[in-house]
């Protein structure tokens, strides 16, 4: 017997596949599409939060100024879905060559991701990435892999 969301849940995925491709192709347009205009963001960089599309798009542009080239690899995906709101967890990590050509492999990053589905289609109204913290040193861990 199918799972009750399956749909919904092949519809979620294809999203995030859509923020991959949005990424490789520097596409704010595109990856502004994929948001709630209200989504909080609790990004990697400063400040503790973002809000709204503008302010996460303000995000991905400043990537796409570091970088020349922008690849970015979603693995271990695990999602639960309801009639309306869905989230889902993983690992995340942004790679490339920079604009001085210097190639680099990223860090991997835990990434959450909570929908909306508004009128009909899934939208992400938060997203969060984290890493691990070395409480002892006081910094973050960013050389661990999944």
């Amino acid at each position: 017997m199918p799972r009750r969301h399956e749909a919904d849940e092949a519809t979620i995925r294809q999203q995030v596949t859509e923020i991959v491709e949005g990424l490789r192709n520097k596409d704010l347009e595109g990856l502004r599409r994929l948001y709630t205009t209200d989504v909080v963001s609790f990004d990697v960089e400063p400040p503790l939060q973002h809000v709204g599309v503008d302010a996460k798009l303000k995000n991905w542009a400043a990537v796409f100024a570091i970088f020349d080239t922008v690849s970015y690899e979603v693995r271990d995906l695990t999602l639960t879905v309801g009639e309306d709101v869905a989230f889902g967890h993983g690992f995340g990590r942004l790679s490339g060559t920079l604009r001085d050509g210097t190639a680099t492999n990223g860090m991997w990053v835990r990434v959450t991701f909570c929908f909306e589905k508004i009128d009909g289609r899934w939208l992400i109204a938060h997203d969060q990435v984290s890493v691990p913290f070395d409480i002892r040193s006081g910094k973050g861990i960013i050389d661990l892999q999944p």
